[in-house]
């Protein structure tokens, strides 16, 4: 008899925007901790562990998160203006 597919974790991608201006896309957040009435709220919870990982095994200090989105999605109108006023435009 064959045998069942394995049950495929699904991710959901997202960007993150850090307090000194860097950027890292499409980081990998378990869809099943989005499944709530919080959001993305859990996300940034999920990316700030990996990031800790991260920065205990390089050494580094782990940065702090200023905004995180989806992938692919548009920036809110308030961010916007922001990276306008920041430009100088």
């Amino acid at each position: 008899m064959a045998r069942k597919p394995a049950t495929r974790a699904e991710f959901v991608m997202f960007d993150v925007v850090y307090e000194d201006g860097s950027q890292r896309s499409n980081r990998r957040v378990p869809a099943e901790i989005l499944d709530g009435l919080d959001g993305d709220a859990p996300a940034r919870t999920e990316i700030e562990q990996q990031d800790r990982a991260i920065s205990e095994r390089s050494g580094m200090a782990a940065l702090v998160i200023k905004e995180i989105r989806r992938s692919g999605a548009k920036p809110d109108k308030e961010t916007l203006r922001a990276q306008r006023r920041s430009s100088g435009n």
